[in-house]
């Protein structure tokens, strides 16, 4: 396959926060052409009326699973609520089963057949799967911050997570209500929330996480308490960080703990803030990440240009 080859691509849940950040994706692919885009709620409208990027006159499709594998094309994106991906996979896997499937729901992120792309941590073992499940927001920060020291614990990593509310989707709830959150911070699934089974599994440690919707829109703040079995020093910690991250444009370790709202709009990690505690066995490490990026269709986009044979970070600032 040469270099010029173009793929199509359609998007199923394109009306989303992460299916938008998706289509700017797209549209910046100089080897992805957007084939379909299915939205129930703007079946029939312009997507160039919501996307001025998207030049031409495709309109969203309101698609069913059989409809959406006879269009035929060589990649579908579903950015669907969990729960409803299983009609897609197996309409797909019946009339053309050589389609790429890039799940960002949680369907499929513990179903062993499928590729589990978080790609600076995973990508090495891609062996030319075709059902690919795009980890968790949550879960891609907590593993990132967690995976350097995963052969220095001695218990469960601790992980404090707040995220902005366009976490919670675009269906109204009180998670992403400005005027509930404002002036708040909102604690919710306090155990076995579905990404911290997710981070348990993929890390093969037990992991606990607490997560919060604050009031901001976009972006993740991950404060992860690490107990150590050997005392080390901050130099060894931030060198593990380094070295483990030296090769990803993606993940930039930095000295402080990193804010959120110097993340925002941007697709890359940032890890730091790295404190020891007296004797050296405790230590403290924050990770920031924009939700609806690199928490969704960043890495969407890194896990189909993987499967396609793509430079991993085509369309992607960095």
């Amino acid at each position: 396959m040469n270099d010029s080859t173009t793929f199509t691509l359609g998007i199923v849940g394109a009306r989303g926060h992460t299916g938008a950040e998706l289509i700017k994706l797209v549209a910046a692919h100089p080897r992805l052409a957007l084939a379909f885009v299915s939205s129930r709620e703007r079946a029939g409208q312009r997507l160039a009326d919501h996307h001025p990027e998207i030049e031409g006159d495709l309109q969203y499709e309101n698609l069913d699973a059989n409809a959406v594998a006879g269009k035929g094309v060589d990649a579908v994106i579903l950015a669907l609520p969990n729960g409803l991906a299983a009609p897609f996979v197996a309409a797909l896997e019946a009339i053309r089963p050589d389609t790429v499937i890039v799940d960002l729901s949680a369907d499929y992120r513990f179903e062993g057949s499928w590729y589990y792309g978080l790609p600076e941590l995973t990508r090495s073992g891609y062996n030319g799967e075709k059902h690919i499940s795009n980890p968790g927001c949550y879960a891609t920060a907590m593993q990132l911050a967690i995976h350097p020291l995963l052969d220095l614990l001695a218990g469960p990593p601790q992980c404090f997570g707040v995220s902005g509310y366009s976490g919670a989707g675009t269906t109204p709830s009180d998670k992403n209500d400005p005027a509930l959150l404002a002036d708040n911070l909102m604690p919710y699934a306090l155990t076995n929330h579905v990404h911290e089974r997710e981070v348990s599994a993929h890390l093969r440690v037990p992991v606990e996480f607490m997560p919060h919707v604050a009031p901001h829109f976009r972006g993740i703040t991950m404060t992860v308490n690490l107990w150590l079995n050997q005392p080390q020093t901050r130099e060894q910690i931030v060198a593990r960080f380094t070295d483990a991250y030296a090769a990803e444009p993606l993940i930039e370790v930095v000295d402080e703990a990193p804010w959120v709202s110097r993340i925002a709009g941007r697709h890359g990690v940032q890890i730091g803030g790295f404190t020891l505690a007296p004797g050296g066995k405790r230590v403290v490490v924050v990770a920031t990440l924009d939700n609806l990026l690199k928490g969704a269709a960043t890495q969407a986009m890194q896990n189909l240009n993987l499967a396609l044979g793509i430079d991993e970070l085509t369309s992607i600032p960095h």
